[in-house]
């Protein structure tokens, strides 16, 4: 049976698991199931994906691009090396580093993915990581909604019907869905969110009051240099975590900046209280997104059985306090809160292979469909008037069909142009796409036309207008394809990802015929999920990190000591610089700890001399 992956492609961290032995597994390397969703360039240019990108970003943010989901779907582009990508370029990076993972763990190739998203991710948005799944080299059989897959990782059949609220808080984006399961069925009732809301917010908080506190103090404010606010960004961030189970934490960053010629540290002690006082009002927003999910789906709190918490900055303690207080029932993290959605998407693979497993989804469209029309908003005459065709929450495949007229006389043709929101002004929602349907007949208004929208459950939109009386019919599909590379511009994001990788060490991509085909894959090198049971990096990891921190401290104190070195100390100085940026970015731990050795000698000597 042909294996389809499922990938979690997280704003923060992203992972890839497969059914084995009819469960979902998460593929780790090295102890470790969770790849950093950051893209880098080492100092020779060579490509850097996952731990060593984001290990290299408190000394090189201008070489490392991170959380590039919070672009997805808009029409930009992010500088890496002297090259700029579209955020589906370096989306693509990480699913084909995922891709490798897999094959590497599994021993043979892997060609097709369920890739997840945000379940308020809009239609472009969902066809820009449709697209990086297919720069990646991967056929995406299936783009699903995060909370809906957290959702499959649960028993399908519980002895008695079940209501699910999945409150989904992700690095950089926030799902809440209702769902109800029961006799083996997975159905969701309603979605909301923010996919502007998550963990990266809070981090974005606890640093402004750390910087703003330190530039009362000092007069200088970290956030104006690149390298000092990348340090700041991971030291909150290392903070953030360790509040959720210590009451106070102290934040330190030894030669932070300089004032006068004299370094300076930053030392400030940050308590759990007022970490909470910074993070509720963005809390609060997801408590409405919550009631809306709950007045959508007609229910009340207390019809809820089971609170699912999903995404790391769930073991925030405050978001178990309002939850718990809100909803009136304990919280669940039965499924490792960071690893549920890769193993839901899993199951879903599984099922599209035609896997026994169990679960049977019904999923949702998250957005209200239509057209813009001739009506009036507020009151006004307008020809921007919303008017829905396919409704929020309608399960999926959706077909509907309404009619409109044409407004004078003898017209020849009626422009469709599809919209998606909730707002009566279509101006205030999002454009899918248009298209004109021409060669009416001559006759007099009103001349009535059939609009008819048909989503499919990879959110691909086929668009019909018919004219009602001669059967005239105009058909487009929108593949979203406002947000889609032109042929060209696909073909040289192909090769541009290709070339990145085969320069780059860590990433050649074996051929197919290099596979033994005859290898047991069911289960060696993979590490299997425990229900309750979360998988954690091995110690190397936390080795490397306490490296990474103390050669980051050793750059700082040597930064501040060059410009008055002398010449030979001052270049001597600029080139173990150098080199353990290489070996941070690297993340060969021996080579980190023998370079930062040897850079705290020669400070050492200088401050001596």
């Amino acid at each position: 049976m042909e294996t389809i992956i499922g990938i979690d492609l997280g704003t923060t961290n992203s992972e890839v698991a497969v059914i084995q032995s009819g469960r979902p597994v998460v593929l780790a390397e090295d102890g470790d199931p969770i790849l950093p969703s950051v893209v880098g360039l080492d100092p020779q240019g060579k490509l850097l994906v996952g731990r060593a990108a984001r290990n290299q970003y408190a000394l090189s943010p201008e070489r490392t691009i991170k959380s590039i989901k919070r672009k997805m779907g808009q029409d930009v582009t992010v500088a890496l090396g002297n090259q700029n990508y579209r955020p589906q370029e370096i989306s693509a990076m990480i699913l084909r580093a995922l891709k490798q993972r897999a094959e590497r763990v599994l021993g043979h190739p892997v060609k097709k993915a369920v890739i997840t998203v945000p379940a308020f991710f809009t239609e472009g948005q969902r066809a820009a990581t449709r697209e990086a799944g297919e720069l990646a080299g991967l056929e995406v059989v299936r783009i699903i909604n995060e909370p809906t897959a957290a959702v499959l990782t649960y028993d399908p059949n519980p002895p008695e019907m079940e209501r699910l609220l999945v409150y989904d808080l992700g690095g950089g984006t926030f799902d809440v869905s209702i769902a109800v399961v029961e006799a083996g069925v997975v159905e969701i009732l309603a979605s909301h969110g923010d996919t502007q809301l998550g963990g990266d917010d809070f981090d974005q908080r606890l640093l402004d009051f750390v910087c703003d506190r330190f530039q009362t103090e000092h007069g200088i404010d970290l956030r104006q240099s690149l390298v000092a606010r990348s340090r700041m960004i991971g030291a909150v961030e290392e903070a953030k975590k360790r509040l959720s189970t210590e009451p106070v934490v102290l934040i330190t960053e030894e030669f932070i900046a300089e004032k006068g010629g004299v370094p300076l540290n930053l030392n400030t002690e940050v308590t759990r209280d007022e970490y909470e006082s910074l993070i509720e009002p963005l809390l609060a927003k997801t408590l409405k997104c919550l009631d809306d999910a709950l007045e959508d789906a007609n229910l009340q709190a207390q019809q809820i059985h089971k609170v699912v918490l999903v995404g790391g900055a769930t073991r925030t303690p405050l978001v178990h306090r309002l939850l718990t207080t809100r909803l009136g029932r304990p919280v669940h993290a039965e499924i490792e809160p960071d690893l549920a959605v890769a193993m839901g998407a899993a199951v879903q693979g599984g099922l599209i292979a035609g896997m026994e497993l169990g679960p049977v989804l019904v999923d949702i469209t998250p957005h209200t469909l239509g057209i813009a029309a001739l009506g009036e908003v507020d009151g006004f005459p307008t020809p921007h008037c919303f008017s829905p065709i396919i409704e929020r929450n309608t399960p999926l495949p959706a077909t509907r069909t309404e009619m409109y007229s044409t407004t004078h006389d003898g017209q020849k043709g009626a422009e469709i142009r599809v919209f998606q929101g909730e707002e009566e002004d279509t101006r205030l929602n999002a454009l899918v796409g248009e298209f004109a349907i021409q060669g009416l007949s001559a006759v007099a208004a009103p001349n009535q036309i059939l609009v008819r929208l048909d989503l499919d459950l990879n959110g691909i939109l086929r668009v019909t207008a018919t004219e009602r009386a001669t059967g005239l019919e105009k058909q487009v599909v929108i593949d979203n394809m406002m947000e889609r590379f032109r042929h060209r511009e696909r073909t040289d994001a192909i090769e541009r990802i290709e070339a990145l990788f085969a320069d780059s060490d860590d990433f050649e991509e074996e051929e197919d015929e290099e596979f033994d085909e005859g290898a047991d894959t069911s289960d060696e090198g993979s590490e299997a999920v425990p229900e309750g049971a979360a998988q954690v990096p091995d110690d190397s990891s936390t080795e490397l990190q306490r490296a990474v921190e103390a050669a980051e401290v050793q750059i700082a104190k040597a930064s501040s000591l060059e410009a008055s070195a002398s010449k030979e100390d001052a270049a001597e100085m600029k080139g173990l610089i150098q080199d353990l940026r290489a070996a941070v970015a690297s993340g060969v731990l021996a080579d980190i700890r023998r370079i930062t050795t040897e850079l705290e000698d020669l400070i050492f000597y200088l401050n001596d001399a």
